[in-house]
């Protein structure tokens, strides 16, 4: 009897598998808090020179501060004052109203800036000046933080491959919540980009191993479910974020307040079971049998296990070199799981990409940034339900290249858009935003079903290695628009389109098996376990 039929045997989706979400859904919503604490934590608020030192006399002296801004510091065509520019000298006779300037020479802010605390008393931002010739830095926090994830996501994953998902989640719940402490507390730029960049490395660990754990322990019925369900994690981190950012706008406090979760987190740790799956497949029979019977137990079905011994379980599992150890070179070596390993890692690459090019620019719609980060958070839900049914139906491949086709098209549509039309840009961004949620949802349930159990975490590591990757370059993409100002549009849409067009080539997973060994992609056995009985 195999693993699935066990699995189903002792109830796939009962009280032990709503234990397993509940308990990873505390780390869980600390992801969004920290994968989109840029869009709060990095936010620019208006500004302009400062010019309160420029009291060259008694007669400037005597001026208000409106006064000393208007002789002080240029106009935009919108009649906002300028940014990044100041006059060299002040200008008086805009005190009569005259506004002959034209040829009146400006340098680079000379003291600093004045900021709008109205929205943010303090972000990084304003604590480092990282505006005008430096907006450059602020855009470098977030990929720093994204290059730690990048490099955190395959180490992670083979060593969670190696030694299981149960001690490498502690492992990350704990360096998680240390170095994103000491973020908060940083005295310099330079330590909070470095201590940005291990938060990120930890945090990696929970994003990949927690869904694999939670997907290995769901029969093939619920499979889909356990993938939607715990996407939901993500839903409800986004909405606390919203609410956190609002009432916390000092950003040193609020790294520390969204990372809070993780002291319940490292608590609730000693619940959580080893995935069973991975015990079987490097031979801890044992083990596996113990957490099976937990399993059963909770469930009420321990009737199922009555005749079924450790050995059982491991006759159970047949596969060629059980005690071999898999790292991601694996992933390369015979031909079905290389294609399979290079257009999972070009899909992810596009589906990250687009995703956080999106949700990492809410201030480029027209609206408050807190309330468009709640329409984006908002549509989450709904969208997630119509993803489910549509996996049940229809199946993953389709939906993955379609979400990613769609969230391109809406890129499209919203370059033709005017800016002025703030409506219309928000409702094509949020659609947008939808579709690009619905491919990140699809695309880690079947990154899971589409890779192994014995190389299943180094998979998921080296395609969120990937993916990762495309959400570094993502925020620096932005700066392009001082090339040309659609340029960075373009290139959102183009990779959404490509990384689409991709996934069609994938392999459909719908009610099939999950493989265990690299022989089975090598030698696939389609199943479908809702025609047929398992045997």
């Amino acid at each position: 009897m195999k693993f699935d039929s066990i699995l189903s045997e002792i109830n796939g989706f009962g009280k032990f598998q709503i234990k397993l979400v509940l308990i990873q859904l505390i780390s869980r919503i600390t992801l969004p808090g920290h994968f989109l604490l840029n869009n709060f934590m990095a936010a620019v608020p208006s500004h302009h020179c400062n010019v309160s030192t420029l009291d060259d006399g008694d007669v400037f002296g005597n001026l208000t501060r409106e006064q000393k801004l208007a002789v002080g510091v240029p106009v935009e065509q919108d009649g906002t004052p300028s940014s990044c520019q100041m006059f060299s000298k002040p200008q008086y006779q805009h005190l009569s109203g005259s506004n002959s300037s034209e040829n009146a020479s400006t340098v680079q802010c000379q003291n600093g800036w004045v900021y709008d605390n109205s929205t943010f008393k303090s972000t990084v931002v304003t604590e480092w000046d990282l505006v005008c010739s430096r907006k450059g830095m602020d855009k470098a926090t977030a990929t720093a933080f994204f290059i730690g994830v990048m490099c955190g996501a395959p180490l992670f994953g083979f060593l969670s491959d190696r030694y299981g998902r149960r001690p490498l989640l502690l492992v990350s719940y704990m360096s998680s919540l240390m170095f994103a402490v000491l973020s908060a507390f940083s005295t310099s730029y330079v330590v909070f980009v470095i201590m940005r960049f291990f938060t990120g490395m930890s945090l990696a660990g929970i994003s990949i191993i927690s869904i694999v754990l939670n997907v290995e322990w769901f029969s093939i019925n619920h499979r889909t479910f356990a993938g939607i369900i715990i996407s939901m994690d993500w839903t409800i981190g986004n909405w606390i974020l919203t609410g956190m950012s609002y009432y916390v706008n000092q950003w040193r406090l609020l790294i520390v307040v969204v990372s809070s979760p993780l002291i319940l987190s490292i608590m609730a740790w000693r619940w959580l079971p080893e995935s069973a799956r991975w015990l079987l497949a490097n031979g801890k029979a044992d083990a596996a049998h113990h957490y099976i019977t937990q399993c059963a137990k909770m469930n009420n079905r321990t009737k199922c296990l009555a005749s079924i011994t450790p050995m059982d379980l491991l006759e159970s599992e047949q596969g060629e070199n059980r005690d071999k150890r898999y790292t991601v070179v694996d992933l390369f070596k015979t031909p079905n799981i290389r294609n399979l390993s290079i257009c999972t890692g070009i899909v992810w690459y596009g589906v990250a990409f687009t995703y956080y090019g999106i949700s990492l620019n809410i201030t480029g719609f027209g609206l408050n940034p807190y309330l468009t980060q709640f329409i984006f958070a908002f549509i989450e839900m709904p969208m997630k339900i119509g993803v489910y049914f549509f996996l049940e139906k229809v199946g993953r491949r389709p939906g993955e290249a379609g979400a990613l086709l769609l969230t391109g098209l809406c890129l499209f549509a919203n370059m033709f858009v005017a800016k002025d039309k703030w409506a219309i840009r928000t409702v094509m961004a949020v659609l947008g935003k939808s579709m690009s949620e619905a491919s990140f949802t699809i695309m880690f349930l079947y990154t899971t079903e589409l890779y192994p159990t014995v190389v299943r975490q180094n998979g998921l590591g080296y395609t969120s290695f990937v993916a990762r990757l495309g959400v570094s370059i993502s925020p620096l993409i932005m700066l392009l628009e001082d090339v040309w100002h659609l340029l960075p549009a373009v290139i959102y849409c183009a990779v959404a389109v490509g990384s689409g067009l991709v996934a069609s080539l994938l392999p459909e997973t719908l009610n099939k098996r999950l493989p265990e060994y690299i022989e089975d992609i090598e030698k696939p056995r389609v199943q479908s376990t809702r025609k047929k009985e398992i045997q």
